[in-house]
């Protein structure tokens, strides 16, 4: 009975409140207090703010100090959901991503979207290229954190989702940085090639490295059961603290933009919204159903191609383009929706999960429950 306690924290549950209480004061701060953010950006190192990186490791941490990567092993066994998961997240959803951006961002809404801004690079770019970049930064960040609640909420496989969120973590210390780099200089952004993979060593590698040392010697000399009971309980708001206290930050220098263009938040969101909901649907009702995978594998590894690591885009696009940038604003609106979108997507799979043979929820829609109930009726 004690499991099922272990839904969405009080911090997970209402995080598009939070980002929203972070918008709020970070504009109020941007207003009142101009220099806060300014003066604390300032505390920098080879162009890596210090309280920045020290929030977004707090982020990070957490999230990788979870995963067992003995699972990772266990892949063999389930190839298909892993091969179709790596396939969305590496060759459909980054180019989807830019297009859908592009279209959006570049064309249907441009005329929304005037204006330019300097970068911390201190060059000068219209501001819609900020936007589509910052769409690009999340369409490369496959979901590794937030994504095994979404499993545990539709009730998916642990196992595979453990898997998954370690292959992703590795490849994308492999695969982030070139593809964001092509992506970014398609969209005709300045590319920073050493910062872009400075940014995935220090927000990913080093959380990676930290998080595994720390579960392999707290188990060695804790145990498992006070790590996963005591350990993980302390740790879960960490990453979402740290999160928001970053949005605060990031907020309190686009105040001025957001008062003067409220609508900027809507002409972001929609391609981000289109795009999730593009990805889900192939990747649930299309390639899983052609894959025939059961549901438990299905809904896991639709999910994961769903959802966006936000916490490394922010990362990214803070270190890349400055946290003042278009780029680190549209991260922040894929925040924003995140939640929302994907607890939707949770009660779709299901809604839905009569469309596969193997299911074994306790839902009358369940396709197991179906056939028991004709059983009984014949």
């Amino acid at each position: 009975m004690k499991k099922k306690k272990k839904g969405l924290s009080i911090f997970e549950k209402y995080l598009t409140l939070w980002v929203l209480l972070c918008i709020g004061i970070g504009i109020l701060i941007g207003k009142m207090i101009p220099g806060f953010a300014i003066k604390l950006d300032s505390f920098s190192v080879h162009q890596v703010s210090i309280p920045i990186a020290i929030c977004l490791f707090f982020m990070m941490y957490p999230i990788m100090v979870k995963i067992n990567f003995a699972e990772v092993v266990k892949s063999a066994k389930t190839p298909k959901p892993v091969a179709l998961t790596l396939f969305i997240n590496w060759a459909i959803k980054p180019f989807t991503m830019y297009f859908i951006a592009s279209f959006f961002l570049g064309h249907v809404f441009k005329g929304f979207l005037p204006g330019t801004e300097i970068l911390k690079s201190g060059q000068e770019v219209e501001l819609f290229r900020s936007y589509i970049s910052g769409s690009i930064l999340l369409g490369i960040a496959p979901c590794t954190a937030m994504v095994l609640m979404w499993n545990y909420l539709a009730k998916g496989s642990d196992g595979l989702t453990l898997v998954m969120v370690a292959i992703n973590s590795l490849t994308m210390l492999v695969l982030y940085g070139p593809l964001g780099g092509f992506l970014l200089g398609v969209n005709a952004m300045p590319i920073p090639w050493q910062t872009i993979l400075f940014s995935v060593m220090i927000y990913v590698a080093f959380p990676l490295v930290t998080g595994y040392f720390t579960r392999k010697l707290i188990i060695r000399y804790k145990g498992i059961q006070w790590f996963s009971e005591k350990f993980l309980h302390w740790l879960t708001p960490v990453s979402i603290t740290a999160l928001l206290a970053t949005l605060i930050l990031l907020f309190s220098f686009k105040g001025e933009i957001i008062i003067g263009n409220p609508l900027t938040i809507l002409w972001i969101a929609i391609p981000l919204f289109l795009q999730t909901i593009f990805i889900f649907v192939l990747g649930y009702f299309v390639l899983a159903r052609l894959l025939k995978l059961s549901y438990h594998d299905a809904a896991p590894s639709a999910l994961i191609g769903a959802s966006n690591h936000f916490e490394v885009a922010i990362a990214t696009s803070t270190m890349l383009f400055g946290l003042s940038s278009g780029a680190s604003l549209a991260t922040v609106v894929g925040v924003l929706i995140e939640v929302p979108l994907m607890l939707m997507l949770v009660a779709i799979c299901k809604k839905t999960c009569f469309l596969f043979k193997e299911c074994t929820l306790n839902l009358p829609q369940c396709a197991t429950n179906q056939v028991d109930r004709l059983k009984a009726d014949g």
